[in-house]
């Protein structure tokens, strides 16, 4: 039975472009190559969401930019923001998102339309990763959920891609246990990354977990070590990370690593990791 050090093993991490000026300090705790998704915010620019991949890849890392659907205006955006990651090395892995916008700013109003847009392959893309949803989405059933991964799967092999699904976070252990499972069952075997969120604040984590549709009721939250009701101090993925060791089973659940959202900072996350090596 794998411990926590075990599922560490080719840990990811997800930072913001906001992060950049962390990184050169942060990186001491992840290996070289280690993959660094690089979320999209509609805070930042496009400008800066490219800077932020460029850092990434110059400290050794892997960088992998998102791409949100509904955020791209036109098919010349999408272009042209694939050709300038080709031009500085950091279009081979891309995460391709609906994104936040409740209606899309052009053309692409779902994921699944820019994998078949043929102009990832066509910019050097070799790997992309979709998104997976343990609990489930607020706005689409779970039946439409399973159609659109396959379609997403289904278009990344016919532009012969490989692909990787990473998991919005969950704080039931066994309700993520039992969607891989079920990933699986359906005949799914590609690479799964488990979303855990680093250590934050629990205001910030009931926050973060409302806005993207994850269940936090008390039950859940002193499951995972915190309470819903005082939203004071801080939780970390420990206990969490402790029972996905404790369930995981190679046989059932296959390729599944670890996704560690920075949602408490990249300081923090960093530091989680430092004091928690993965074995070798």
């Amino acid at each position: 039975m794998p411990g926590v050090a075990d599922v560490l093993t080719d840990v990811s991490l997800e930072i913001t472009a906001a992060d950049r000026e962390d990184l050169g300090a942060a990186a001491v705790a992840l290996a070289p190559g280690t993959s660094v998704a690089i979320t999209h915010l509609s805070t930042q620019t496009g400008d800066e969401h490219l800077a932020a991949a460029r850092a990434v890849a110059d400290l050794g890392l892997t960088a992998i930019p998102h791409l949100a659907a509904r955020r791209l205006s036109t098919a010349d955006e999408l272009a042209s923001t694939l050709s300038a990651h080709e031009d500085q090395g950091t279009s081979e892995r891309v995460m391709v998102v609906g994104g936040d916008p409740r209606e899309p700013h052009g053309p692409y109003s779902e994921a699944a339309q820019v994998i078949e847009s043929g102009l990832l392959a066509a910019h050097g893309v070799r790997e992309v990763g979709i998104a997976g949803y343990p609990d489930g989405h607020p706005a689409i059933p779970s039946e439409e959920l399973h159609r659109l991964l396959v379609r997403k799967l289904d278009a990344i092999a016919a532009d012969g891609m490989d692909a990787r699904i990473v998991t919005q976070f969950c704080f039931d252990v066994d309700v993520v246990l039992a969607w891989v499972a079920g990933v699986r069952a359906a005949g799914i075997d590609v690479p799964i990354r488990v979303g855990v969120p680093g250590p934050a604040g629990v205001r910030r984590l009931v926050s973060f977990a409302r806005r993207c549709g994850v269940r936090s009721s008390a039950t859940l939250a002193r499951k995972y070590g915190f309470s819903v009701t005082s939203l004071v101090g801080s939780a970390g993925p420990d206990r969490f990370l402790e029972g996905f060791a404790d369930g995981l089973d190679a046989g059932v659940h296959g390729d599944v690593r670890v996704h560690l959202f920075a949602l408490g900072g990249l300081d923090a996350a960093a530091g989680w990791l430092a004091r928690h090596p993965a074995t070798a």
